[in-house]
């Protein structure tokens, strides 16, 4: 284990699974499945309302200045309700990402804002493409933003996005407000429509140029949001996990409980493993956010994390039998944002690539 959590980081896990277990609808999340462009604004509103947004902020920009660890924890418990909007992981990387390459003046006027649960950012560079040497599908010039960014999560709905793009001088990071004239949004039909996936289209679109060299600012970036993400895959798949448990222990077949046969329990044990490698990556990775290396413990977090809450998600609708693949027992929800996420922030080839990249580089 990288860290023992202290008590104040346990009440805040705690609490945050408290508050979600009572604000959680099933009915709710399936309504959303069925409708594009919208997501769970009770649940965004609960972030905002419990300060969940400003966790990882200083508290010079109305933050509560703590970091990726209690970051980590809530999202663990938004993965374990399915929660209905993106917003959390994205805005933090966006914000993030005006923290650490944005001017003073814009930093004062964003980042208050994130704090507070105002604004919702995405980020519109996570996959293969935009990080090979290459020039990216989108033009920065002259302070004008053009091209097309195709199913960027939380794109629907986000007021900012972070996108990465060729400037005058290679790759940069871009900044762009999306309630602009000659931003067009298309929202895309997918099996998880909460998450208000869209394509963004830039016409000349004003821009603001962060510093810093535009590949690897936004590796940064996407190492931070999926340290998140893996916390949240955690989540879900202990929520599974203790769901296939249950139920094992309960339902009956031939005189006795069906958790008693080996091809169920062993299965379940084989899971249990699965997920406590994962929160022990998604711990190290979190716990060590400055250290020289997190590059590469974001990626070892982020494919255990995606391996775990796939596999188990699936393995605990088998075990549930018929009644898991109906659209009452909710078990649907999970395998759906299990797979989403999986491909969200860049799919297991992505990450296992970067791993390769960084255990080269430290070699």
């Amino acid at each position: 284990m990288s860290l023992l959590y202290d008590e104040a980081q346990q009440q805040i896990a705690t609490e945050a699974a408290r508050v979600l277990d009572d604000a959680y609808s099933g009915e709710r999340l399936k309504a959303l499945l069925e409708a594009k462009g919208a997501y769970d604004q009770e649940f965004w509103k609960t972030c905002s309302e419990q300060g969940w947004t400003a966790v990882a902020l200083p508290e010079e920009y109305g933050g509560l200045g703590l970091g990726l660890v209690e970051l980590g924890l809530i999202a663990e418990a938004c993965g374990g309700v399915a929660c209905g909007a993106p917003f959390l992981g994205s805005s933090h990387a966006a914000a993030q990402a005006i923290l650490r390459f944005a001017g003073e003046a814009t930093k004062a006027e964003w980042l208050p804002r994130f704090a507070g649960g105002e604004a919702k950012g995405a980020i519109g560079f996570a996959d293969a493409q935009d990080m090979l040497p290459v020039a990216p599908s989108l033009q920065l010039s002259n302070g004008r933003l053009n091209g097309v960014k195709p199913a960027v999560s939380g794109g629907g709905a986000a007021d900012l996005a972070v996108v990465l793009a060729s400037g005058e001088h290679g790759p940069v990071l871009a900044l762009v407000v999306l309630d602009q004239t000659n931003v067009t949004r298309t929202l895309v039909d997918t099996f998880d429509n909460s998450r208000v996936t869209a394509d963004l289209a830039f016409d000349g679109v004003e821009a603001i140029a962060l510093s810093g060299d535009g590949l690897e600012a936004a590796r940064t970036i996407l190492c931070l949001q999926a340290v998140v993400t893996a916390h949240e895959q955690v989540g879900g798949a202990q929520k599974m996990l203790t769901a296939a448990r249950d139920y094992a222990l309960t339902r009956k077949a031939f005189g006795q409980p069906i958790g008693a046969f080996q091809s169920v329990k062993h299965r379940i044990a084989e899971d249990y493993v699965l997920v406590e490698l994962a929160r022990a990556n998604a711990q190290h990775a979190a716990v060590h956010a400055d250290h020289p290396e997190f590059g590469r413990y974001a990626a070892a977090a982020r494919l255990s994390a995606t391996e775990a809450y796939d596999t188990v998600s699936r393995d605990a609708t088998q075990v549930h039998g018929g009644i898991g693949v109906t659209w009452e027992a909710d078990m649907h929800l999970h395998q759906r944002r299990a797979r989403t996420l999986a491909i969200e922030i860049g799919n297991m080839i992505f990450w296992e690539d970067a791993l390769v990249d960084a255990l080269a580089e430290a070699a």
